[in-house]
């Protein structure tokens, strides 16, 4: 039933890797309940955990549970279900039960990429987040990652941009957001065809060991997982690891030498396999042949490139004026430039220079970012 998967997971000293000893050994959750102590301490299980087992106390905690995630208009989904998703019960320690909100299933029946990266990231990581997440969404992968400040929240949102679909693994429960300042994104993620995903009861809180958890579900769901920005110790580096582990590709996307959020990137493609990334077609060409045939135009095969890179930068978008077309010109998407400096630049007076960054920020050419500076969307 049900319900002893919830107790179960819901059991202090169980966690995945005791939970799959558990499973091994029984078969079952409603099984576990009804082994004898001696079987249960036989598996060396911590003495709490063998106590709360023998006693159900937690029993009716998980029936409330049951009854919660419901009205939240959740679903709880099962190891044992046929609708588990199936990437991820393949890997070493799967979570047992997997909370879920939204259309989940709509979203995990599709090519599954998880993009991670620093929280505190530059505009550059920022951006190619958003370029990833959104190219890869246009074209039918559901973009998955963790819901964190900086890059996170930049491949998600890059996603819904695109009018694609976007997970996000919690290492909270599903009703709690975390941060809070992301109310308006989860809802967002809800509002288009995304979910919310975790391992973790209602009501747990954002401790720090529950993000190597979610890590570890962000990678197993997807067949990839791109790194944009990461430190020396980010918990990002840690997703790319399990990634490996769990046989999945990894992808990262080369930085500046000189700063400290490039390291971990870098250390993937020069140390450890990692593919570089510059574009949607370098992650696409490592997917499963039937996977890649779906995404990669016929161009591709027929060796016509398209427009690259640096030639999608320097193009001017038809129908501007020209003070708009001056002002674009003088923007990157890496390097934010101040409204003094482009006034500077420009040589346009102060009243069409702003009414020209206007223009361009409702057409979505241009991004404003705090402290009055702006910088070309990609």
């Amino acid at each position: 039933m049900i319900r002893d998967w919830v107790e179960l997971n819901m059991t202090p000293g169980i966690g995945p890797r005791a939970a799959a000893k558990l499973l091994e050994r029984f078969g079952s959750a409603e099984a576990v309940y009804k082994a004898t102590r001696a079987e249960l301490e036989q598996l060396r299980l911590p003495p709490e955990a063998v106590d709360t087992i023998i006693a159900r106390d937690l029993l009716p905690r998980a029936e409330a549970e049951i009854f919660a995630v419901r009205k939240l208009g959740g679903e709880i989904l099962l190891l044992d279900d046929g609708v588990y998703p199936s990437p991820l019960r393949e890997i070493y320690d799967p979570p047992i039960v997997l909370y879920v909100k939204g259309a989940w299933s709509d979203c995990l029946d599709r090519p599954c990429i998880g993009v991670v990266g620093s929280r505190r990231c530059s505009t550059y990581g920022q951006n190619a987040a958003i370029m990833l997440a959104r190219d890869l969404a246009q074209r039918g992968v559901t973009v998955v990652s963790g819901f964190a400040r900086g890059i996170d929240a930049a491949a998600h949102r890059g996603a819904l941009e695109a009018g694609g679909r976007t997970v996000a693994i919690l290492g909270t429960g599903i009703d709690e957001v975390y941060p809070r300042d992301h109310k308006k994104l989860a809802a967002e993620i809800l509002e288009r065809g995304g979910a919310l995903v975790s391992q973790f009861p209602l009501g747990t809180p954002p401790v720090s060991e529950n993000f190597p958890y979610r890590n570890r579900i962000i990678s197993g769901l997807s067949l990839g997982v791109v790194v944009v920005e990461a430190a020396e110790n980010s918990g990002s580096l840690i997703t790319a690891r399990l990634a490996m582990e769990q046989n999945r590709e990894v992808f990262a996307v080369p930085g500046n030498i000189t700063s400290r959020n490039s390291f971990g990137t870098n250390y993937l493609i020069k140390g450890a396999g990692a593919k570089l990334v510059q574009q949607w077609q370098d992650i696409a060409a490592e997917l499963p042949p039937q996977v890649a045939a779906t995404l990669l135009p016929p161009s591709i095969g027929e060796r016509k490139k398209e427009t690259s890179m640096a030639d999608r930068l320097s193009l001017v978008p038809e129908g501007l004026s020209a003070s708009e077309t001056r002002v674009f010109k003088l923007l990157t998407p890496d390097s934010p430039a101040h409204v003094d400096w482009l006034f500077d630049k420009s040589e346009l007076p102060i009243s069409e220079l702003t009414a020209a960054l206007l223009s361009l920020e409702m057409r979505e050419l241009v991004r404003a970012l705090p402290g009055r500076c702006f910088v070309k969307r990609l």
